[in-house]
């Protein structure tokens, strides 16, 4: 019976999803998949590349839970995503491992990286400028994990593949430099709107990342040049954009870098 039949004229109600299911940062998709692509396309997609990417993706929505879980005081409502999640990654990690298992060897890299943003989200300073530098210095690093699976790349065993390649580090230091603008210029926009001293540490880190940018191609420079004059001028000409709407400029810019990362040499 339904229940408009049975004279209540009520609907059952929707099942609400649990926390830490989604993530709610829209910006991290591009921090996600910007690496990977760049990586992978800059050294010969092969077949890994998407099992890398998926592994990565799943790496990440348990991270997330984690980070969630973790803030919560170990809530068991925030437990379920967490297992669910671990379970994906080391399942397609240990796929992964087994098509290159010298991959194993970027642990000693991720590990520590991985406790140090963990501990920030025990003591809830995850937000901090320095925990974001963790998670991008770990995110830029796949250009390199990336480009140790290239076409071109030995499937013998090799400690760190693909860090012997030189281009592929400076591609991945262009990409942290973006990367922690990016965190700048979001703060402008969102959690410290308004804040003069933030405000004047976005706008004078963009100026001086054209530098190597445009040492390292003209295009690059160009482009960091364009990013420079969105950190001076959107925080002033559209002080109250939505989270999401600033997530989504920082999508368009990542596509932006990924082509000019890719098609420079």
């Amino acid at each position: 019976m339904t229940a408009s039949a049975s004279g209540t004229g009520r609907t059952p109600a929707r099942r609400r999803r649990g926390p830490g299911w989604v993530p709610n940062q829209h910006g991290a998709w591009a921090m996600l998949i910007l690496p990977v692509v760049v990586g992978a396309l800059r050294a010969g997609p092969t077949w890994r590349h998407v099992l890398l990417g998926v592994a990565w993706l799943a790496a990440y929505l348990a991270f997330f839970a984690t980070g969630l879980w973790l803030r919560s005081g170990r809530k068991a409502r925030y437990a379920p995503p967490v297992r669910a999640y671990a379970l994906v990654t080391t399942a397609l990690g240990l796929a992964l491992l087994a098509s290159r298992p010298a991959l194993v060897t970027w642990g000693v890299v991720y590990a520590p990286l991985l406790a140090a943003s963990l501990w920030h989200s025990v003591r809830r300073t995850d937000r901090s400028l320095v925990n974001d530098g963790v998670t991008m210095v770990a995110a830029s690093a796949m250009v390199v994990v990336a480009a140790g699976l290239g076409s071109g790349a030995t499937n013998g065993w090799t400690w760190l593949p693909g860090a012997s390649d030189g281009a592929a580090w400076a591609v991945a230091g262009l990409v942290l430099v973006y990367f922690f603008g990016t965190a700048l210029y979001v703060k402008t926009m969102i959690r410290d709107r308004g804040d003069r001293r933030r405000y004047i540490e976005s706008v004078g880190y963009h100026a001086l990342a054209c530098v190597p940018a445009f040492v390292w191609s003209p295009w690059a420079g160009v482009l960091f040049a364009a990013l420079a004059v969105r950190a001076g001028l959107v925080p002033r000409l559209w002080p109250r954009a939505t989270p999401r709407a600033v997530g989504l400029g920082e999508i368009l810019a990542s596509v932006a870098i990924a082509l000019v990362l890719v098609a420079a040499r």
